[in-house]
């Protein structure tokens, strides 16, 4: 993981949005600090992307990746990574919005919707109706809604700097059924350039990371696995691989609303020189030195011992897709850690 510092973020945000956030915050940690962790959560299954022209983006990224498609639903698009049932959604852009990674889904094993709400509910955050897709994380900060797909409850919360986060069963694959299970009519693709074995990461950009890690840890019960420098703790997701960052203070202060820098895919056979010839062939261009990343752009990035990486640097791979939206690509092994592929964390 790297900080690309040419991915600012927004700053507008409502005050009354803000005040409310800040007692039902200070009311989680007091409870989480007395009963341990609301929720257990498993791995990150799924995410999703909003872009300009889903059919473009769906040929993208399978032609890089050939990931499958393992459910529709309207305009939405679930495709597969890995063997599944982790998925990357893809939906258009509404009135309002611009191309970007809009939430994190986490799995929760024998997902009981009710149970969920409750544990929740008990870490401080209040239930509301669904609100529109555009509206951003932090106008509805410390809430919780479901929001129905067909017959399929999803449930969702934003957390106090308006990161929207999602939860569900380990088997949810964006389908149909209860659970959002039912993905029985996987469609045939061409292998892509790239082989993925799973998801690897999350960089949220939010108004205070500290408070972010502390209360990510105290929520879900997670733990440390790397520090990328001082003060940049590496919050690990299940499996000692996957993990979120959570980066900030940024400009803005605490009227920053949290956004998503970038999400990470972990692959087979990852060769820095390889994957950068093959990225190139196949319309992508060198982001020139010291200019700002735009669409279909590759770079690396090297993290130095100064920031838990290797001497000589960890390479870290970034991409971009047609709208611009920020992309990296790691060994199967990398956690966020040490050594040259990133893949020295610390033991559990």
């Amino acid at each position: 993981m790297s900080i690309p510092s040419e991915h600012s973020m927004n700053t507008g945000i409502s005050r009354r949005a803000l005040l409310a956030a800040l007692p039902a915050l200070a009311f989680t940690r007091h409870l989480l600090a007395a009963s341990g962790p609301a929720l257990q959560i498993r791995k990150i299954n799924t995410f999703e992307i909003r872009v300009s022209d889903v059919k473009r983006s769906v040929a993208f990224y399978q032609q890089l990746f050939g990931m499958p498609v393992q459910s529709r639903f309207g305009e939405r698009v679930s495709m597969r990574v890995g063997q599944g049932p982790a998925f990357m959604a893809i939906r258009a852009v509404q009135s309002g919005e611009t191309p970007a990674i809009t939430h994190i889904g986490y799995s929760v094993d024998n997902f009981d919707l009710a149970a969920v709400q409750k544990g929740l509910q008990a870490a401080g955050f209040s239930s509301i109706q669904a609100p529109a897709l555009s509206v951003a994380g932090l106008d509805n900060a410390m809430k919780t809604w479901v929001r129905m797909r067909g017959a399929t409850a999803e449930l969702y919360f934003a957390d106090a700097r308006g990161l929207i986060i999602q939860l569900s069963d380990s088997s949810y694959c964006g389908g149909s059924g209860k659970q959002g299970a039912v993905c029985d009519k996987v469609e045939t693709v061409k292998a892509g350039l790239f082989k993925l074995t799973e998801i690897s990461h999350f960089t949220a950009f939010v108004s205070n990371g500290a408070a972010a890690n502390t209360f990510y840890q105290d929520l879900f019960g997670l733990k440390v696995q790397a520090y990328q420098g001082t003060g940049s703790p590496v919050t690990g997701i299940g499996d000692g691989k996957q993990f979120v960052m959570y980066a900030g203070p940024f400009a803005g202060g605490e009227k920053t609303p949290a956004s998503i820098n970038h999400g990470c895919f972990n692959m087979e056979a990852f060769k820095v020189d390889d994957v950068l010839a093959k990225l190139t062939a196949n319309g992508l261009t060198a982001r020139p030195d010291g200019a700002q990343a735009g669409p279909m752009m590759h770079y690396v990035s090297l993290r130095l011992p100064a920031r838990g990486g290797a001497e000589g640097g960890t390479p870290e791979l970034y991409f971009t897709d047609p709208d611009g939206i920020l992309m990296q690509l790691q060994d199967q092994t990398y956690c966020g850690g040490g050594g040259y592929l990133g893949n020295e964390c610390l033991k559990a």
